[in-house]
């Protein structure tokens, strides 16, 4: 390794660990939304209610949040190699061992060990890659790293509707095997040793952060469930979380050797990159989680077509992100950011005239264009967030970018679901509330009409204004993150232009 941090390597050794480390990347990324499509398949194979199969991705989730702020940690003190080899080696164990399972414990648990090992995964890709490439390649080392990250969830549903339709839930967990044997067998062939050398480990931080992440993930994942803060259960999980979050702080502060170190928040660019990532990270994941219910459940897209609408998208920021790897160091890379931030807008004022007739063609025009958008956006972040970070803290700052990332994700998934359901009973009721057959013998909605003179038209009538009544909560929910998007713009003006050579990238004392 270089006094700059960069580890020399060239040709194929650089090629094969590059290769590795996106498989082993897209392999857990793909997971976070594959196993959703399979549920219902795997609800009746495990004798479970729909309540109860909710754990089944509330445990990965849970796990990964949990773990990943640990990631850093570990790799600090047994070395990167290390760490990602048993990641990858206790993702594909686990991964097997969900595809074995016969009742719902059993699958519960090995998807919370499948999420607890694969929390390294991505955070330390992205560290590796920082590493292997000089700086001048930052941009196209993120741009490789950005297609993995955002690829996996968008072919997620629609790869766990083929494997499920066509052979059988069990084959979501099963085809990780052979991508995590490649990825084992590419790290351990090719990719050298690091150590930042070990350091004191902050127990008591660690336990704190890690309660206050798991039960505000529980929060998220289980408050619409519970009808919120009318629920006892989700009222002890906000509390949990914030008071073991307000001791986190408190102990932090108070101690010499804290479990993130206040270094990593001395630099602006860091700082001010990780709260648009989580930003961008509500916006993106909030509308891979609209997107398949509205085009299932509104206009009766089967899962695969679903699935096959929405792949485009990832089309979109595969190109978005690979124009924008050659851009870097070229064009500012604030102007490329904002550039990107108004296609994702443009795209989701366009999602705002969506509509129960359309076809495909407006829903995978405007993936692209949003795809696009994030493609723009997220190659020059990740690259202004470490441009400037001393290698010593490079493993924990990756970290906590994923942590955010992930936070932001989840926040906004349960905020745009919480809205949608509060705003299609809304609207149903305002519609709903003029409709009886004393007010007039006929309603029409759209092109159909209704006689309403009997109880079969009004229960039709009742279905057909339900779907109407989402629609329009749905086109509200996309109206909100286009204003989120559109808000995020001035925050760029917090990011400080590169330097041609940064200081603060030499190996410098943070203790």
């Amino acid at each position: 390794m270089n006094e700059d941090g960069d580890l020399s390597l060239k040709g194929f050794s650089h090629f094969l660990v590059t290769v590795s480390l996106m498989a082993a990347t897209v392999m857990q990324s793909l997971d976070m939304t594959i196993a959703n499509v399979a549920l219902p398949r795997m609800q009746g194979a495990l004798a479970a209610t729909q309540d109860e199969m909710g754990w089944v991705l509330t445990s990965y989730i849970i796990a990964a949040a949990i773990m990943l702020p640990l990631t850093g940690w570990l790799a600090g003190r047994f070395g990167r190699k290390r760490i990602l080899l048993l990641s990858i080696l206790g993702f594909t164990i686990s991964s097997a061992l969900c595809a074995a399972s016969t009742t719902l414990p059993e699958i519960v648990a090995f998807r919370f060990l499948q999420g607890a090992s694969g929390a390294a995964l991505v955070p330390l890709s992205q560290a590796v890659l920082f590493d292997i490439n000089p700086r001048e390649k930052h941009g196209s080392a993120m741009a490789v790293w950005g297609i993995g990250v955002t690829i996996g969830p968008i072919l997620g549903p629609m790869l766990g509707g083929w494997l499920t339709d066509d052979y059988s839930w069990h084959w979501v967990f099963l085809i990780n095997l052979p991508v995590g044997a490649m990825a084992m067998l590419g790290v351990a062939a090719s990719m050298p040793e690091t150590k930042n050398g070990g350091r004191d480990f902050d127990f008591f931080g660690f336990v704190l952060l890690a309660v206050s992440i798991g039960a505000f993930q529980l929060f998220l994942d289980r408050g619409q469930l519970k009808d919120w803060f009318h629920s006892t259960e989700i009222v002890l999980e906000a509390m949990t979380s914030l008071v073991a979050l307000y001791c986190f702080l408190v102990h932090s502060a108070t101690i010499d050797r804290p479990f993130l170190r206040p270094a990593l928040f001395l630099d602006r660019n860091f700082v001010a990159a990780n709260l648009i990532v989580f930003l961008i990270g509500a916006i993106l994941f909030a509308t891979l989680a609209l997107l398949p219910p509205m085009l299932q459940n509104e206009m009766g897209y089967p899962a695969m077509r679903s699935g096959f609408v929405m792949a485009p998208r990832g089309v979109g920021s595969m190109i978005g992100m690979i124009v924008v790897g050659r851009m870097i160091g070229k064009i500012e890379s604030r102007l490329i950011i904002g550039f990107g931030l108004l296609l994702t807008a443009i795209a989701q004022w366009q999602m705002t005239k969506f509509d129960l007739m359309m076809g495909e063609a407006p829903v995978v025009f405007t993936g692209i264009v949003q795809g696009l958008g994030v493609g723009f956006v997220m190659v020059p972040l990740s690259t202004m967030a470490f441009d400037t970070l001393p290698p010593q803290l490079l493993d924990e700052g990756t970290t906590f970018y994923n942590l955010m990332r992930n936070i932001g994700s989840s926040i906004g998934i349960s905020v745009v679901n919480a809205l949608l359901i509060r705003d299609t009973q809304v609207v149903h009721s305002s519609l709903v509330e003029s409709v009886t057959p004393f007010i007039a013998q006929e309603f029409t909605i759209g092109s159909r009409t209704f006689d309403l003179g009997t109880l079969q038209v009004m229960a039709s009538l009742d279905r057909t204004i339900g779907r109407h009544s989402a629609m329009i909560a749905y086109l509200d929910d996309f109206r909100l993150m286009m204003l989120v998007t559109l808000a995020i713009i001035p925050l760029l003006a917090f990011l400080r232009p590169a330097a041609r050579e940064p200081e603060k990238r030499r190996a410098v004392s943070i203790e």
